[in-house]
């Protein structure tokens, strides 16, 4: 038997902002929600498929500096559906890790958009192929790593 990611779950410190953020900045579907004071939280899909949920039970934001956590990466199925992310990232105000598109390393193909949500987690978006000739942040480290 092979495990596979099957969802991520990310708390937050203040659901509607996040909520905002991955549904209408990154086009999740609002799959369910709980609104009790005190357990307030968001099921986020694409179609019917559960892919994240936000649970707003933290009192700061992400901490790139403890365990856990690294970042959260999500594929798109082409370079210029990277750059259409990005240009809806840069409206909403996001903070990016470097400069438009780069590649994963020095002479890949594959790269994409590194840039942090409300909270401060990392998330990259990339593509396996369509960043050649990016730049390479990192040189021949992973960029991923280094952000």
């Amino acid at each position: 038997m092979t495990l596979r990611t099957g969802h991520i779950g990310l708390n937050v410190t203040d659901l509607d902002r996040s909520l905002a953020f991955y549904r209408d900045v990154l086009g999740f579907t609002a799959l369910a929600e709980g609104k009790e004071e005190d357990r307030r939280y968001a099921f986020l899909g694409d179609g019917d498929t559960l892919v994240l949920t936000l649970w707003q039970q933290a009192g700061q934001p992400y901490g790139p500096d403890r365990a856990g956590l690294h970042h959260l990466a999500f594929e798109a199925d082409s370079i210029e559906r990277v750059r259409e992310y990005e240009e809806a990232l840069r409206a909403f105000g996001a903070d990016f890790a470097h400069e438009g598109v780069v590649a994963h390393r020095e002479g890949a193909g594959s790269g994409g958009i590194f840039f942090h949500d409300p909270d401060g987690t990392r998330l990259e978006i990339s593509v396996p192929s369509g960043a050649e000739g990016a730049p390479a942040p990192s040189g021949t480290a992973p960029t991923c790593g280094f952000f």
